[in-house]
């Protein structure tokens, strides 16, 4: 292959994929920084869980005795059977056993009606809002991504899995990395030879050349590393509930990410914030089975992942937080299933939280056009993660805002 400089590089291949390049090889980082610099102890580690599509929050945290819920989802409603009681006449879905178990240890916080105002049905903008914090102003950085602009230049902190950058990890000045679940595979021969040169610093260039060298220097400096801790067996569970059949436990795409996520952590990354998502939550029709087997796997997989770090010396380090976009319409649809809404519960999870409910339930007899009232903005929620794990103003990362909720421990 014939040699090429990085000017030539940048020209064949555009800005817009530069940018994607960088973002997924400065990825390669975590195993040389979980060797050379590993976290400190007790040093709090967010978990973001997205949910994609919009989850029913009312099937998920279920007023079961409520009338107006029984009479709105006559072929959709969850009998008293199929929930697990936690208090105030409200139950969990009875696949979330886990969580149940969290509920139980106060270690799970439920912050009901969880929205912003003026909610957007659209899945984009909806979940847009979500992860730029900005309800009303469009910007284009996340939430994570501008905390990042608030630090030190480091490709660790903040982590997404998957092939794409989530966008709630893009700051104005810095972004997150991606690791992909299968692991990285870097150039051989001349072609990493000519990668090599790429990442050599050049007093001619612009910022973007400069972003391409520091990240193709990161992908080569620790790729050596990388592969070994990744194929590591992930932490064993120590403190899983049992159930009939065996313990907790899932294979999905989700429990997938959080065994990586758990290896690392325990391997000491120096990462900050850890990104994972499970897709399948726009249930239109036949939601019942749909969505609550969604719920099982979401509830098994964390709680499992809990018990894997409770296995190891973060076990008091470790929040997860879990959202979607919006929650769905009160009256089920002709299809049994459930239409775009708006507000819904987030879940936080873990020993430094405050277990318990947080927020007032949505009345459901006090419906806007149909849908639950938003009785909880979720930058409250935010705000807690940004001072109270991420050690961070809340101001200094949602313009304008100040309050929290108190949903962490200090430990």
């Amino acid at each position: 292959m014939d040699t090429i400089s990085r000017r030539k590089f940048l020209q064949l291949t555009g800005a817009s994929a530069i940018g994607a390049t960088a973002t997924q090889l400065s990825i390669s980082d975590i195993a040389k920084a979980a060797v050379t610099r590993p976290l400190p102890l007790g040093t709090p580690i967010v978990v973001v869980v997205t949910l994609y599509g919009g989850n029913d929050g009312l099937n998920t945290v279920v007023p079961f005795n409520d009338p107006i819920y029984k009479s709105s989802r006559p072929d959709i409603l969850l009998k008293d059977t199929q929930v697990l009681p936690i208090g105030e006449d409200l139950g969990l879905n009875a696949t979330m056993t886990g969580f149940k178990s969290l509920w139980d240890q106060k270690k799970l916080a439920i912050v009901r009606g969880v929205g912003y105002p003026s909610p957007d049905r659209s899945h984009f903008s909806s979940m847009a809002i979500w992860q730029s914090a900005s309800p009303k102003a469009h910007v284009s950085s996340g939430w994570i991504g501008r905390w990042l602009d608030s630090q030190q230049h480091d490709p660790f902190q903040a982590i997404g899995l998957g092939s794409v950058l989530p966008p709630l990890l893009a700051g104005v000045k810095q972004v997150g990395s991606v690791l992909p679940l299968g692991g990285l595979v870097i150039p051989t021969g001349s072609l990493a030879t000519d990668c090599k040169r790429l990442s050599l610093p050049s007093n001619s260039d612009s910022r973007l050349q400069a972003a391409a060298a520091v990240s193709m220097k990161d992908l080569f400096s620790i790729s050596s590393t990388v592969t070994p801790i990744l194929k590591r067996p992930a932490p064993i569970p120590d403190n899983l509930p049992s159930n009939v059949g065996g313990n907790f436990g899932s294979d999905s795409s989700l429990s997938q990410q959080l065994d990586v996520v758990a290896k690392l952590v325990a391997a000491g990354s120096p990462t900050k914030v850890w990104a994972v998502s499970l897709g399948g939550f726009d249930t239109h029709a036949d939601e019942v089975k749909a969505q609550s087997a969604l719920l099982g796997t979401v509830s098994n997989s964390i709680t499992r992942f809990l018990s894997q770090i409770h296995a190891t010396n973060r076990a008091n380090d470790v929040v997860v937080m879990v959202y979607s976009e919006f929650g769905r319409r009160v009256k089920a649809n002709a299809s049994h299933g459930t239409d775009h809404g708006t507000s819904g519960p987030v879940f936080l999870a873990g020993n430094r939280i405050n277990g318990g409910f947080y927020g007032d339930q949505p009345a459901l007899t006090a419906q806007i056009s149909g849908d639950l009232a938003v009785t909880t903005d979720f930058r409250n929620i935010y705000g807690s993660v940004i001072e109270d794990v991420l050690s961070t103003p809340v101001g200094q990362v949602i313009s304008g805002w100040s309050s929290k909720l108190p949903l962490i421990k200090g430990f």
